[in-house]
């Protein structure tokens, strides 16, 4: 017993403290978290569309107004509620609906809680929504971003589709995902009982909606196609930096026509945009010879789009600016996506880093 405890703790000391004090990442975190934040941007579009189609009326009366801030606290209340009263993995996937439909409902009054006459119409909030999100996108490549998955993190996650499974049974799709899971997490302490453990569970071929999986598949499946088309990444590359030169070229029209602007709006876009560019021309340059480093770069260009010169430009052109959003989307998913066929990565989920036949099952029961 004793040179049992002793070849223990070696083992443990070669984990993360995250994981000493028991906070193993899902797998399907960034999925769901990026769920979360496209029905976060869905819902502020989709109201601001529809108050302004119905004149933006007020529910309540006699002096009330319900505003729909506290229908977004009172959904997101319920995913919270709804999170720490079901164990197991099914729950997480409707949650962040629920979840993004309240945050959106909520960070779309912001307007009001930062200005002193509660305005609405608060000019950079389209600005303050969008950081926001940035933030919140950074804040899961913190958690989710640092190295491969640990062995103890993949058997755990395999667990996690255990405790599903004991209570409602597998399908076929969700004992694929929960061995390829345990296969994965390698000779570590715990993998063969876990094994033995779904081996147990019933088979039930009922399972629990997942629409954020079914649009993630979606997305993969449709993305990897797409760049089978040979002449895409190179159109692909050809938008990033004409997008990349507009930005710019319209930044310094701007600042030459002395448009009435915040300056650091202005040179915020103008920056940006020449980092994009510069990561453009890297990628360019070494896109011939090295196709991996060239994509990469290329990738990069995107996000500083994204993550940056989106700020400024939702602060110049307020919601006209989700036109530019949409591209700088289309062209990471596109970029992505050839990245992934360049590394030979084509036949995995990004999202759980397994095999096809474990990536099909996304509800299990």
């Amino acid at each position: 017993m004793t040179a049992t405890r002793g070849s223990a703790a070696p083992a443990r000391l070669h984990r993360s403290p995250v994981l000493v004090l028991g906070l193993p990442r899902d797998p399907a975190g960034p999925r769901h978290v990026a769920g979360f934040l496209v029905i976060t941007v869905l819902t502020v579009l989709v109201t601001r569309a529809a108050l302004a189609l119905t004149g933006f009326p007020q529910l309540g009366g006699g002096g009330l107004h319900v505003a729909h801030v506290l229908w977004g606290g009172l959904l997101m209340a319920l995913a919270v509620v709804a999170t720490l009263s079901w164990a197991g993995p099914v729950v997480r996937p409707l949650a962040a609906l629920v979840a993004g439909i309240g945050f959106g409902l909520f960070i779309d009054e912001i307007g009001k809680f930062v200005t002193s006459d509660n305005d609405y119409f608060f000019e950079p909030t389209a600005s303050l929504i969008y950081v926001v999100v940035v933030l919140l996108v950074l804040v899961g490549e913190v958690i989710h971003g640092r190295g491969r998955p640990d062995p103890h993190e993949t058997l755990s996650a395999a667990a996690d589709l255990a405790v599903a499974g004991l209570a409602g049974g597998f399908s076929t799709r969700a004992r694929r995902q929960a061995r390829a899971l345990a296969d994965a997490a390698g000779d570590v302490r715990g993998a063969a009982e876990v094994k033995a453990l779904l081996a147990v569970v019933e088979d039930d071929a009922r399972e629990l909606p997942d629409p954020i999986s079914a649009v993630s598949r979606w997305v993969v499946t449709t993305s990897r196609r797409v760049v089978r088309v040979r002449w895409l990444p190179r159109l692909t590359v050809a938008v990033l930096a004409v997008v990349t030169l507009y930005t710019v070229g319209r930044g310094v029209v701007l600042i030459a026509g002395g448009a009435d602007l915040p300056w650091w709006a202005e040179v915020g876009m103008i920056a940006s945009g020449v980092v994009s560019l510069a990561c453009s021309v890297v990628g360019l340059r070494l896109v011939g010879t090295d196709r991996v480093r060239g994509y990469e770069w290329f990738r990069r260009a995107v996000l500083v789009n994204l993550l940056l010169t989106q700020i400024f430009l939702f602060r110049v052109d307020q919601w006209s600016a989700v036109s530019g959003l949409a591209v700088d989307l289309v062209l990471l998913g596109v970029v992505a996506a050839e990245l992934d066929v360049l590394r030979g990565r084509a036949g995995k989920d990004p999202a759980l880093d397994v095999e096809p036949a474990a990536a099909e099952g996304r509800g299990p029961r």
